[in-house]
């Protein structure tokens, strides 16, 4: 007996077994239960990460471009180390918040202001991030692009949006 499951409205795709539509069933809702949960805890851990090395100097790939960023940010009244510290304080922060669910919405309202210092070496520094193509922290600073989706993912949720079939929709 083979089944039939709808992928969008309309359109139907054929199940060859009842075992793997049973099997897609139950994904689906691990999926639906686990997805936002692990995505926030993800997101805690690099924040984490990239925070923790930067009170140790020297240790963090990403330390010269986040002084220079908050100094140009701040009009040089937060310059060098303590532009790092700064850094290092907030992304800690934001990562501690995410990885253990408490204060998630302050933590997400902290991480949409260093979004802003997160992403702007994108205009300030384009020249040194794509000199003849990406740099290497150009790479590093394009992929916070994924970090900001993933946190409005998160922001949603933690706003009260929860996930939906695209049949629910309807």
């Amino acid at each position: 007996m083979s089944q039939y499951v709808a992928d969008r409205p309309g359109r139907q795709f054929h199940l060859p077994t009842p075992a793997l539509a049973t099997a897609l069933g139950r994904l689906h809702a691990l999926l639906e239960r686990c997805s936002i949960s692990l995505l926030r805890i993800s997101l805690g851990l690099v924040f984490l990460g990239f925070g923790i090395l930067k009170f140790f100097p020297g240790l963090s790939p990403a330390e010269d471009i986040a002084a220079a960023t908050i100094e140009r940010l701040t009009f040089g009244l937060i310059a060098g180390d303590h532009a790092v510290l700064v850094t290092a304080i907030v992304e800690t922060f934001i990562g501690l918040t995410l990885v253990t669910g408490r204060f998630v919405r302050l933590g997400l309202i902290v991480l949409t202001g260093a979004l802003v210092g997160i992403m702007s070496p994108l205009v300030l520094f384009t020249d040194q991030l794509f000199p003849h193509g990406p740099s290497l922290m150009g790479q590093y600073v394009v992929k916070d692009i994924v970090l900001a989706a993933g946190a409005m993912v998160v922001a949603a949720y933690a706003l009260g949006s929860r996930l939906h079939t695209e049949d629910d929709q309807d």
